[in-house]
Parts: C-alpha cells; structure tokens; sequence
C-alpha cells in the first residue's frame, strides 16, 4: 500500500476529483492548507506595502494498492499541467496499515 500526498491549487480540485472517481478511488481526504515562501505580488493597503507571499492551496491523502499508485500520480500530473514547482506537490509513502 502506498500513501500518496498531492498538495494542488484549488482551481484544479474539480477536475482532479472527476479523474479519480472515473478511476475507480472514491476514498481520499482534502484538506485546506496555506503555502508559505512564494514570490508575491507587493500590494499597497492604506498606503502601507506587503507582499502577498502565501497561497492557498488543497491537500490530497489518498492511500492506494502499489500497482495503481502510478496511474494516479499520472492522472493527477496530467490535469495540473505542472509548470512551476509550486503548482503541484507530491509524495509517496510506503502504508504500512490498514484498518
């Protein structure tokens, strides 16, 4: 069994839902997060300057048997057309139960 963690942007989420549905993984948890360390965009507020250096982006945990993990990574790459680093994150993690 395999943990995969894919942290994409929000706008994507749909999309990457339908593609794992038609898969056959019903199963998974989302999770909103914050991603810090970006290059923002320096914004003038009340005459004060920031940078806007955090993103909001979601979280996905799906666990799945070692033969399928691939075709989900895959199925995930292919709609979040990764073009940057921070568009789309992903780890993998041996499982080791499951109850």
């Amino acid at each position: 069994m395999k943990l995969i963690e894919a942290v994409i942007q929000k706008l994507k989420l749909q999309e990457v839902r339908d593609a794992l549905d038609d898969m056959g993984v019903v199963d998974f948890m989302e999770t909103s997060i914050l991603c810090h360390g970006q290059k923002g965009q320096v914004m003038i507020f009340r005459g004060a300057k920031f940078v806007a250096d955090v993103a909001e982006r979601v979280k996905l945990e799906i666990i799945s048997a070692d033969e399928s993990a691939d075709k989900i990574i895959e199925a995930i790459l292919s709609i979040v057309k990764v073009e940057r680093r921070e568009d789309c994150r992903i780890s993998i993690r041996p499982y080791l139960e499951v109850t």
